[in-house]
């Protein structure tokens, strides 16, 4: 009996693409493969339930595409995206092609709203490596589905770490706002985009409330009863050239096509949320 089990292809199974891997597995109904650079890596990914596959292994790469939901989050280079130079080829064979961007493909709207249909005009680096990459991969599939992410926080990774490690200054620049999302709330996300195969085009996944860089760290500090780290201005911040491009961009993302499209809501509307059930977790 042939085995009708729908496959998750991870191109780079990394932080945000393993919550995914973990999301399908759970439901019993998927089976998940993912790229592995060293025999070290993939005894990694096999701990997780997920089948590894060799980089360097061509014959495995070509199976592990066909008829396969690709979802693709490795970060580009000047060169573009390095999950193209390795799989490119096959994407043609996938049942879907779904590549994480940035929502730094907008550049600086000056808080105003990026939508899907909203140009993309980069005013970073990174911005334009990310812009290659997406059109890299719709060169090869016309349906790719680009996810376009802000800044993603979750467990281990998030404001709340940073106040434990005893960060000293936050950076305060007026009117800055960024967008955000929870790890949890993106793999589900994802999960929504995976059931609905026959969607293409641009996604923005994100949370509800973009909001001040410092705002968040006085919640976090808030949750932990410590010390917030002393604000300080970006212009007299030392700072790195990459943060302070950072805060070069300011824009809300709107996430209403993902919504209406698929069904999808945050179950972390907010970083109170999505922070509050962090802490709540680490204390159970």
């Amino acid at each position: 009996m042939t085995d009708q089990s729908p496959t998750l292809f991870l191109v780079g199974p990394g932080y945000s693409a393993s919550r995914l891997a973990a999301l399908c597995l759970d439901t019993g109904a998927w089976r998940v493969v993912g790229t592995a650079r060293s025999e070290d890596k993939a005894a990694a990914l096999r701990e997780k339930g997920i089948e590894p596959v060799l980089t360097n292994d061509r014959d495995g790469l070509s199976q592990a595409a066909k008829a396969s939901h690709w979802v693709i989050s490795t970060p580009p280079g000047d060169e573009g995206c390095p999950g193209f130079g390795l799989v490119g080829d096959f994407a043609r064979e996938a049942a879907s092609v779904t590549y994480l961007s940035t929502t730094g493909v907008y550049g600086d709207l000056d808080g105003g709203w990026a939508f899907e249909w909203s140009p993309v005009n980069p005013g970073t680096k990174r911005g334009e490596r990310r812009v290659l990459a997406e059109q890299q991969w719709l060169s090869v599939r016309r349906d790719t589905r680009l996810v376009r992410l802000p800044g993603i926080y979750g467990p281990g990774r998030s404001q709340l770490d940073r106040v434990r490690e005893g960060k000293e200054e936050q950076i305060v620049k007026p009117g800055q706002v960024f967008s955000r999302i929870h790890v949890d709330d993106l793999a589900n996300g994802l999960f929504a985009l995976l059931q609905h195969p026959g969607l293409s085009g641009a996604f923005n996944l994100c949370d509800e409330e973009a909001a001040p860089p410092q705002d968040v760290m006085a919640y976090a500090a808030d949750l932990l009863g410590m010390a917030m780290p002393v604000p300080v201005d970006l212009e007299t911040a030392d700072v790195s050239a990459m943060a302070r491009s950072f805060y070069s961009e300011c824009k809300r993302v709107s996430n209403a096509r993902l919504k209406a499209a698929t069904g999808w809501r945050p179950h972390y509307p907010t970083y109170r949320e999505g922070l509050s059930a962090i802490f709540k977790a680490e204390n159970n």
